[in-house]
């Protein structure tokens, strides 16, 4: 191994915390400030070069926001098309009717990434983290508490395998896993037995979402597989998405509804 990796090479081994990414979103949010009180505190050569630099990433910026925002798109249009001879500077131009359009992908990303889906249950209530986490003490006389059990309904994965017990930081008791759900299709109006592929969102906290903590609200993906439905070029739907809609963990057993 070479020199100066050993943070890397212990990523390889042991992977990231599981609040990393909430980290990350944190420190990036928090960068805007830190960076305007440089900007009033930099005097000098320090600061020409910063102002400089910070220039050209606002002028960046405003292109790729202008590329994202609205595409000129040019649509030709058969009634628009002159009878008769047309000047050959003028045959790209006529019969083109300029329309603007939203770029599909872009719109579906931001979509995506805004997690929002017309769904039955669009507001849950908030949950604290003492509702959601039990405190483990742990050491030889109990005083440490870094360690956490899970007290809601949780899914892993089939492939999935606890870490030795003095460095899993959560808990996810085995009496609180799940694997499959009730999901009623609203059309069909009949229920099924599906099971769960994955924890899509939890709407708690993009933390309970990477735990696999499943409350009510939580849009999970399901196998849809046996239920027969197909899309529109005739291949068979394997997965689609499932909203819950009651308590797991005082029900025991999970209620969702299909979203179609």
């Amino acid at each position: 191994m070479p020199q100066n990796e050993h943070i890397e090479e212990h990523i390889k081994r042991h992977g990231r915390r599981f609040d990393h990414e909430e980290r990350m979103r944190k420190r990036q949010a928090r960068q805007a400030h830190k960076d305007s009180q440089f900007a009033q505190k930099v005097h000098g050569l320090k600061a020409k070069l910063y102002n400089k630099k910070r220039h050209a990433e606002k002028i960046q910026m405003k292109k790729t926001i202008k590329q994202h925002e609205e595409k000129n798109a040019k649509q030709k249009s058969a009634d628009a098309v002159p009878e008769g001879a047309v000047p050959a500077y003028l045959l790209d131009r006529e019969g083109e009717d300029r329309a603007k359009i939203l770029s599909n992908m872009v719109k579906q990303k931001r979509k995506e990434k805004a997690g929002k889906w017309s769904v039955p249950l669009p507001a849950v209530r908030g949950m604290a983290e003492d509702e959601m986490f039990k405190v483990v003490k742990t050491g030889k006389s109990k005083s440490k508490s870094w360690k956490r059990m899970i007290t809601k309904a949780t899914f892993v994965g089939d492939g999935f395998t606890r870490k030795p017990p003095k460095y899993e930081r959560f808990v996810r008791p085995m009496a609180m896993r799940y694997k499959k759900a009730h999901v009623t299709h609203p059309e069909l109006k009949a229920t099924f037995q599906l099971p769960i592929i994955g924890v899509k969102k939890n709407p708690q906290s993009p933390l309970y979402t990477q735990l696999g903590v499943i409350t009510k609200g939580t849009v999970l993906e399901v196998n849809v597989s046996e239920l027969g439905l197909v899309t529109t070029g005739g291949k068979v739907v394997w997965g689609k998405y499932a909203q819950v809609t009651n308590n797991p963990e005082n029900d025991g057993c999970i209620n969702a509804v299909l979203l179609v």
